[in-house]
């Protein structure tokens, strides 16, 4: 590694799950060495992150020393090592822009709230928009359909993929799209046509909260919700029966694109201190945001 190279690490701190991914900055070029999404799963957030870290660390042969830069996004601030802390539209944008160089926006499907973000080439943002407080459009509303239905969220993508007649919620209320579902079962709709029916209810929420936003070329999911074929099918099926030319594409490390995003802005302000020769100790910039 050359001794210009700078070594980051970007943490995530979602309600649900904690992202980290180390990048290396050659000034040229940015570089994913490693990154691991993991679930919270009732356990200390700042456990979980500390574990990640270290595991990350170790399969790059690296301490923390040999860190430029430790940054935090989303509720990261209860990370304690931390260098910097930066808003998550903002890491979610430079993440997406990272993955796909076409993305001029991005939609970020959390466990509890959904935002879409648009952006320029440089990864600026530009305007957003997000889902109300109510959680049908989220990861989590999905995980509690799945737990009913008694499938896991690896499942839940080919299964709707073989839905012949989708039954749409006709609620966007959590709480009453739940009930929905409960009377669907009781009715015999097949576990197919209510994944799909969902995925189509989330699916026209995302590209109106797109369209707010005013995306109009090509869009990036990001989260864990990137990777549910099904709902990427039903998004891509919601603009083609609205004649939208809007491209909805995902990516294998979509999960991580928060946690990319911190990583590079946090290589690119090592770049910017080191010139004007100011120390970064750890918290040292913890207030600090881009």
């Amino acid at each position: 590694m050359s001794e210009h190279d700078k070594l980051a690490i970007g943490i995530d701190v979602g309600s649900a799950s904690i992202k980290v991914a180390l990048i290396r900055d050659t000034q040229a070029d940015v570089e994913l060495l490693v990154g691991r999404s993991e679930r919270t799963r009732r356990r200390e957030a700042t456990d979980v992150v500390a574990s990640l870290v270290e595991t990350l660390l170790s399969e790059a042969g690296l301490t923390r020393e040999d860190l430029a830069y430790v940054a935090t996004t989303g509720e990261g601030e209860i990370v304690d090592f931390r260098t910097g802390h930066f808003y998550g539209m903002t890491t979610h944008a430079r993440g997406a822009r990272f993955l796909d160089s076409e993305a001029d926006a991005c939609v970020d499907i959390g466990a509890l709230h959904t935002r879409a973000i648009l952006m320029d080439e440089r990864a600026k943002v530009l305007g957003y928009r997000m889902t109300s407080q109510c959680a049908s459009g989220s990861g989590q509303f999905l995980e509690n359909i799945s737990r009913y239905l008694g499938v896991t969220m690896a499942e839940i993508g080919p299964i709707s993929l073989q839905a012949d007649e989708p039954e749409r919620c006709s609620s966007i209320c959590a709480v009453l799209a739940e009930t929905d579902v409960i009377n669907m079962v009781s009715r015999g709709i097949s576990t197919a046509n209510i994944l799909k029916g969902i995925h189509l209810s989330m699916a026209g929420r995302y590209v109106k909260l797109l369209k707010a936003a005013g995306a109009t070329r090509v869009v990036l999911v990001t989260g864990g919700l990137a990777a549910d074929v099904g709902l990427m099918a039903a998004m891509r099926e919601t603009l083609a029966e609205a004649d939208d030319p809007l491209e909805v594409r995902s990516h294998e490390h979509s999960v991580l694109a928060g946690a990319i995003g911190a990583a590079i802005w946090g290589a690119f302000r090592a770049r910017k201190m080191e010139r004007l020769g100011i120390s970064l100790a750890p918290g040292a910039l913890s207030e600090a945001r881009t």
